[in-house]
């Protein structure tokens, strides 16, 4: 197999040319193999398998760079550069991340994982190239989804300033940007990139620019072209920001790609290539439902049905439903997503109410301003969106929601630990970075019943609140517990004395364990489900120190601005004496892996916590 002779980075150019092909099916046959198995990002990365060769032969890695926005379409990049062993662990406890890690290789020249960042940071790397007097060659790679989010035309607009090398290359498989208009824009791009041109054009700008008035005359000159420019090139709206436009080439056209690589690695300036790539491509299942096999789980080959099946819903379905009820009982209800209808569960709301549905795009700092704006003029908006998402939103949570008290729900998905995509993707920092903002208020379901409760809670709320639900199968214990929702107001599951758990959320399910693992040691525990982290029940903390001698929280966030420290605050300001545990996520990053073992070495898990109880009894 000409796979097998890819042992470490650069050693595709030594494969023939006629062999490209080939080696790119083999590339694909490998990627479908492996995560059939492990799971993972299948349709973006099948998309881009010649487009990551076509870089690899037409740069010096690791002196040139790649920066992959997203980073879920670098697998390819990934056995290019020797990791291909790593894909039998990938995305596993100590195993290979999906996305692009600088620890993990040299070749990984930026760490990426959300949307709209690559073109910033590839600025940045060719700011500090040109810093240091170096020649090399850098590129960000860009999906047509990722340039719906403002960050990168805030770069794009920076970039087109540049007076030396950028690449840019824009991944499009959606045709979302206009088609090639023909000969004459292949006719164009050939001559403004060939050598002769573009130093004839520097010299004539640059023996302008040295007259009096030059500078106006240059400019003039650029005003003219644009106007048949406009006519017949489709990139024009790159143009017309100071970026030279490349394209659209066909994305799996090896030697085409190349080609145009290195016409751009000539122009002095921010230049954007546009590559048009099925995603899915060469596996028929993922051809026909890109977006089942974006993030896909484990699956069979032959069929691509997952290996697994879901038969009891999870959270997001339990939303979905809710949201769907909600929709039919309140007309001003309407609901966002920052191009996530499936992955938010909002899209049987889209296809019953279409005119109260909005996908603004990879666009969350929109969104919430969107929806204030919403709010503002008399609806009920509900921001759907992931925990690790909504922190790009911080500025119009604040700003724009909250300093006008304006009614916004935010239903918080993939809140807590999410396992396989790691540090960028865990849902860890929520309740911190939302509790600090005044006018906010924050609840968490202990299970499927309460997140539909809180649900209608939040609508009826007139003021911001988040809330926050985890991601895997929703909890179907604890149902006779249906307590009415109050603002601040938890609910006793059980009340024995001793030793008093305070769990919010997903963390209420652990507090059984807890408390079952304590009556196996001889000690009495009672379980409050907090239910509100903002504000939290002090009558119900205060209430806790008349019968036990210890209080421990326990929350599925970091330790640092949680729910453990607001359960302090309130003992310090009644200056209560008790034994407190917290058992929270410690002041770190949490890597990849299976969320049971992420637990277990956090020590968020049953067995952990009841130790850490039985050490300071």
């Amino acid at each position: 197999m000409l796979l097998d002779k890819i042992e470490k980075a650069n050693d595709i150019k030594k494969i023939d040319k006629s062999d490209y092909g080939e080696l790119a099916e083999e590339i694909r046959q490998f990627l479908i193999e492996k995560i059939s198995v492990t799971g993972g990002h299948l349709g973006s990365n099948l998309g881009a398998v010649e487009l990551t060769m076509a870089l690899h032969l037409a740069l010096n890695l690791p002196e040139d760079k790649i920066i992959w926005d997203v980073g879920h379409q670098s697998y390819t990049h990934k056995i290019l550069t020797g990791r291909k062993d790593g894909f039998d662990v990938l995305r596993q406890f100590h195993g290979m991340s999906g996305f692009p890690k600088r620890k993990e290789s040299d070749y990984d020249a930026f760490d990426t994982g959300h949307s709209s960042t690559s073109i910033s940071a590839g600025l940045g790397l060719v700011k500090a190239r040109d810093l240091k007097g170096e020649k090399t060659t850098i590129v960000s790679v860009i999906g047509d989804g990722s340039l719906t989010g403002g960050m990168a035309y805030e770069a794009l607009n920076n970039a087109a300033k540049l007076e030396t090398n950028f690449i840019v290359v824009l991944n499009d498989n959606n045709m979302s940007i206009s088609e090639n208009v023909g000969g004459v824009s292949k006719y164009l791009n050939n001559i403004r990139t060939a050598t002769g041109y573009l130093d004839l054009k520097e010299g004539i700008y640059n023996a302008l620019k040295r007259k009096p008035g030059g500078d106006g005359i240059v400019n003039s000159i650029r005003r003219a072209k644009s106007s048949f420019k406009q006519l017949v090139i489709p990139g024009m709206f790159f143009e017309d920001m100071g970026v030279t436009y490349l394209g659209p080439v066909d994305g799996h056209d090896i030697e085409g790609l190349i080609k145009v690589i290195e016409e751009a690695k000539r122009v002095k300036g921010a230049v954007l290539v546009h590559v048009i790539t099925q995603k899915g491509k060469g596996y028929g299942p993922a051809e026909k439902h890109p977006a089942r096999f974006h993030g896909a789980e484990p699956f069979d080959i032959e069929t691509g049905i997952p290996s697994h099946p879901r038969t009891v819903a999870n959270y997001t379905d339990v939303f979905s439903t809710v949201m769907c009820k909600l929709g039919q009982r309140d007309e001003r209800v309407v609901a966002i997503t920052a191009a996530m209808p499936d992955g938010t569960g909002l899209k049987r709301f889209r296809n019953m109410y279409p005119d109260r549905f909005f996908d603004v795009g990879i666009a969350e700092e929109h969104a919430v301003t969107f929806a204030a704006g919403l709010a503002a003029g008399g609806m009920r908006p509900i921001v759907a969106v992931y925990s690790s998402f909504l922190q790009r939103a911080y500025d119009q949570i604040l700003h724009d929601v909250c300093i006008q008290n304006l009614p916004v729900v935010f239903a918080i998905d993939r809140a807590g630990l999410v396992g396989s995509d790691g540090e960028t993707h865990q849902g860890i920092f929520d309740y911190t970075y939302l509790s600090g903002i005044p006018n906010m208020h924050i609840c968490a379901p202990k299970n499927k019943w309460e997140l539909s409760d809180m649900m209608k809670f939040a609508v009826a709320l007139d003021a911001p609140i988040a809330v926050r639900y985890p991601r895997g199968t929703a909890y179907a214990g604890l149902a006779e517990h249906r307590a009415p929702i109050e603002l601040g107001k938890a609910e006793w599951i059980a009340r024995e004395g001793g030793i008093a758990l305070f769990a919010i959320g997903s963390m209420v399910k652990t507090a059984e364990e807890v408390q079952k693992l304590l009556h196996e040691k001889g000690y009495k525990a009672s379980i409050i489900n907090a239910r509100f982290i903002k504000p939290i029940d002090e009558e119900a903390v205060l209430s806790a120190c008349e019968d036990h001698e210890m209080i421990v929280t326990m929350e599925e966030n970091v330790q640092s601005g949680g729910f453990g420290e607001k359960v302090l605050d309130c003992l310090n300001d009644h200056e209560k004496r008790i034994k407190c545990v917290m058992a929270a996520i410690p002041d770190a990053y949490v890597e990849h892996g299976n969320v049971e073992l992420l637990k277990k070495e956090i020590g968020l898990d049953a067995e952990s916590i009841t130790e850490k109880i039985l050490e300071r009894l």
